[in-house]
């Protein structure tokens, strides 16, 4: 169940933009006072491979803990998470569509997520949508994220999270819920083809650790969510961490995970931090 949660951060993964990156998913962060480099790691949240390179695990070894979107190893995450899920104001599902279309998409979460849209009536649409992201997948699901941890627990350093889960979770409260229910039926509708190949492209471009192609995918997602909403899913919330990344790395050398496509354009991470006076550099 867990690696369910994970694949949920996945949605908030999406960017559009245009400022051109280095083909690079790390990146040194010093100057501007800090007494030793942190990094900057662009991951993505579900994968068919998950393996570290070098580089990554010489970071993780020269940093002195990590910090993710969220704390993962927290042990009451799950709950959290779990609190999170329903909507407001006793909105269902099943009101926003017709009873047909209800009907279908309570036999496809039958098929593909173990569980009928019947008992997940009140879950936010887009948090659905995210569970049934390990059926996009051509193979077993990994996670970056997941991978990150393993590295930083056989180190003995803490791992914990730029914001909360009920940040996290806010988002999909700013999003009109009609919307994500629209969305969620067309991927029903479409047997998750065109997620499926979407997710696909999205893969090769982080192997190839091609952010500005990244980019440019996300641009042109047939998801009207992640066109009409970039502000609510990235681009206020990378402002938010700007002030906590600085305050974290003088304290302490840090290895900052986030989704890779929070990144890019003026509005990313990278050049947020450049704006405050870093070297934020690839490593490659």
């Amino acid at each position: 169940m867990k690696k369910l949660f994970i694949a949920a951060l996945s949605l908030c993964s999406f960017f559009a933009g245009a400022q051109k990156l280095d083909n690079s998913l790390l990146w040194k962060i010093s100057g501007n006072g800090l007494s030793q480099p942190s990094y900057l790691f662009g991951t993505i949240h579900i994968t068919c491979d998950a393996t570290l390179d070098q580089d990554v695990l010489n970071a993780l070894d020269t940093t002195s803990q990590l910090y993710l979107e969220l704390d993962m190893d927290n042990p009451g995450l799950q709950m959290e998470m779990m609190g999170g899920m329903v909507m407001k104001d006793g909105k269902t599902m099943s009101a926003m569509v017709s009873p047909e279309d209800f009907a279908l998409l309570d036999k496809f979460l039958q098929e593909n997520a173990g569980m009928g849209a019947k008992m997940m009536d009140r879950f936010k649409p887009f948090m659905i949508t995210s569970l049934l992201l390990p059926r996009m997948l051509e193979c077993p699901m990994q996670s970056v994220e997941m991978e990150l941890m393993k590295v930083s627990k056989a180190q003995g350093e803490e791992t914990l999270g730029l914001e909360t889960v009920q940040d996290q979770l806010a988002v999909f409260d700013a999003i009109p819920y009609e919307e994500q229910m629209a969305e969620l039926m067309k991927a029903v509708k479409d047997n998750l083809v065109t997620e499926k190949a979407e997710l696909k492209k999205m893969l090769a471009m982080y192997k190839a650790k091609d952010l500005n192609k990244l980019l440019e995918l996300m641009e042109e997602s047939e998801n009207k969510i992640y066109n009409q909403h970039n502000d609510v899913l990235l681009a206020n919330r990378n402002k938010n961490w700007i002030p906590k990344i600085e305050a974290i790395a003088k304290e302490t050398p840090t290895f900052f995970g986030v989704g890779a496509a929070h990144l890019g354009g003026e509005d990313g991470v990278i050049m947020l931090l450049r704006k405050k006076g870093y070297k934020v550099e690839a490593v490659k």
